[in-house]
């Protein structure tokens, strides 16, 4: 079905719901927003994909994956405003949903919904746990303190996830991403602090023992198959670090005029790009050089550290935070359930069918 072909397809509302308000956006804040939403808890668990991948396909793995995510970038906020070829209708789309809709038509705005919120739901499930697993390892780094490191400090988590959920409904009362900016720039903070621990960590550890680990070649494995599954699942890892596209053109819908959003939006992108490809060469690579083929999943969860405790814990803390205002930014299944009432859903199932 032709993009023009139906009466309201401009109507829709956007993936994250937007109101009527006055455009304050600047690149300090779409980068606060960007910063919240990209850089997780992953980059603590990049130097286990760089351990996988070596010294050399490891670094150029996260470079060539970072330069992709800026095309994309450049390209999707090209088409924050499109100017329909069969009626010549201009409309903003302010989510990367409503642009599939209104540029390729009802039926694959249907289909990519379908995979959207699909994606939505496994971040915000990957959020919840990762949030837990982080509380528990501040539990954990107290008990291995008083206890010594060989202590069964073994602690069940679903409460935090309980906990997690509860923070997230009291957040969601927030009405729209025009108010998450001082959510935003919190959860930027907390993830520039503890990704700086992370490295600081493994940079003491390096200077410490006075030697840098690892290979070119990365962890060895004693079956071919094996390896070929834990650098895919590596590279993986590395791609789902630089994924913002379905955020982008919801920053780009704050952003104030002049100079155009679409020129704001490319800057912003280029600096997130490179703070973000940044901070994780240097995590992954400080945390391979400290652990070798030892490297743990995750810096601070995986308690490649023990000592400091106190700095683990906030570090913890910090990642708990963060993921607070990233999962407000990156939203929540919830929202299909508006979305596929306001698309009247069943009245393209007979025509799927």
């Amino acid at each position: 079905m032709a993009a023009g072909n139906y009466d309201d397809e401009e109507d829709h509302p956007p993936l994250l719901q937007t109101s009527n308000h006055n455009l304050t956006g600047t690149v300090w804040t779409a980068l606060a927003h960007f910063i919240a939403g990209v850089i997780g808890s992953g980059v603590l668990s990049l130097a286990w994909s760089v351990a996988q991948l070596g010294w050399i396909a490891g670094p150029l793995c996260v470079v060539v994956i970072a330069l992709f995510a800026l095309v994309s970038a450049f390209l999707i906020s090209d088409v924050y405003v499109y100017t329909n070829p069969s009626n010549g209708c201009t409309t903003r789309n302010h989510s990367f949903l409503q642009a599939v809709h209104n540029i390729l038509g009802y039926k694959n705005g249907l289909v990519c919904g379908c995979l959207v919120f699909f994606s939505l739901f496994k971040t915000g499930v990957v959020y919840v746990i990762t949030s837990a697993i982080c509380m528990r390892a501040i539990k954990q780094s107290n008990c291995f303190h008083k206890e010594g490191h060989d202590a069964a400090c073994e602690f069940e988590h679903k409460y935090y996830m309980l906990m997690f959920g509860i923070i997230q409904i009291i957040a969601s009362q927030i009405p729209n991403i025009f108010h998450t900016k001082w959510l935003s720039i919190i959860a930027a903070i907390m993830s520039f602090t503890y990704s700086s621990i992370g490295i600081g960590l493994g940079l003491a550890q390096v200077i410490e023992q006075g030697v840098i680990k690892g290979s070119i070649n990365g962890i060895s494995t004693t079956n071919p198959t094996q390896k070929v599954w834990l650098v895919a699942q590596a590279i993986g890892d590395i791609a789902f670090s630089f994924s913002f596209s379905l955020i982008l053109l919801e920053i780009q819908s704050t952003l104030k005029t002049p100079p155009s959003q679409k020129v704001t939006m490319k800057k912003t992108s280029t600096i997130a790009v490179f703070i973000t490809a940044s901070f994780y060469l240097c995590c992954g690579a400080s945390g391979y050089a400290a652990f070798g083929d030892l490297t743990p999943g995750n810096l601070l969860t995986g308690f490649g550290f023990y000592e400091p405790y106190w700095l683990v814990d906030f570090g913890n803390a910090c990642i708990v935070l963060h993921l607070v205002g990233g999962y407000q930014v990156s939203q929540d299944l919830s929202i299909l359930v508006i979305y596929l009432i306001e698309m009247d859903f069943m009245r393209v199932v007979p025509e799927i069918v």
